[in-house]
């Protein structure tokens, strides 16, 4: 894991005088009791992360992902997947789909045909179209890679159901709150999207989400 992003204080108190709601909950998760947005800086290993957890419970993509990475000896990465059988892939609880998925992820960055160096290169909404190519990524995964694997500070997943919820629990709206409102929000926490998201998740969840 990396340290705080470096705009993370520079945030707290941009957002703090922006909206009071997201005053209080910065105060709540304040340090050193929260646990900051951190990451591990390995796009190969978080896009798998993504991959096995999409349309599954938290608690069962975790189950999946500890067989995976106990299949790859603890070392996650292109050149050993390519070399582990899809059934054996399988047995870890993972579906066609996600298989091929991550197969093909490991080949085209062996084959150079995906090149996350590139990423830091583009913007976001580049860098989000970039990573959709890639079979099993969407926008919401591509969204998650680029919050947690670059550490982006506007990154506002409004696919995000958990991001949803927060925002209609911790602003009286109804579910699912209105798009509008959605809209003014990224209005007024834009530069730093990425961080009232995180507050956001952390009134929903006592344990910060992590790829």
């Amino acid at each position: 894991m990396t340290k705080v992003p470096k705009y993370w204080n520079k945030a707290k108190l941009y957002l703090s005088k922006k909206d009071k709601i997201m005053k209080n909950l910065i105060l709540k998760y304040k340090s050193p009791s929260e646990k900051i947005l951190t990451t591990r800086k390995d796009i190969f290993y978080s896009l798998c992360k993504s991959i096995i957890g999409q349309q599954i419970s938290v608690v069962a993509a975790d189950s999946v992902f500890k067989r995976f990475r106990l299949l790859c000896k603890n070392k996650i990465n292109s050149k050993v997947v390519i070399k582990i059988k899809n059934s054996n892939l399988k047995k870890c609880g993972l579906s066609k789909q996600k298989v091929n998925g991550i197969k093909n992820l490991a080949l085209q960055i062996s084959n150079n045909t995906f090149n996350p160096k590139l990423i830091s290169k583009m913007d976001d909404e580049e860098a989000i179209l970039y990573l959709s190519n890639l079979k099993q990524i969407g926008r919401w995964s591509a969204e998650m890679i680029l919050l947690f694997t670059y550490n982006r500070p506007n990154i506002w997943p409004i696919q995000d159901i958990g991001l949803l919820r927060a925002i209609s629990k911790n602003y009286k709206k109804k579910y699912l709150p209105p798009e509008k409102f959605v809209e003014i929000l990224k209005k007024r926490f834009s530069p730093y999207c990425s961080v009232a998201t995180w507050y956001l998740w952390r009134s929903i969840d006592p344990e910060p989400i992590q790829y």
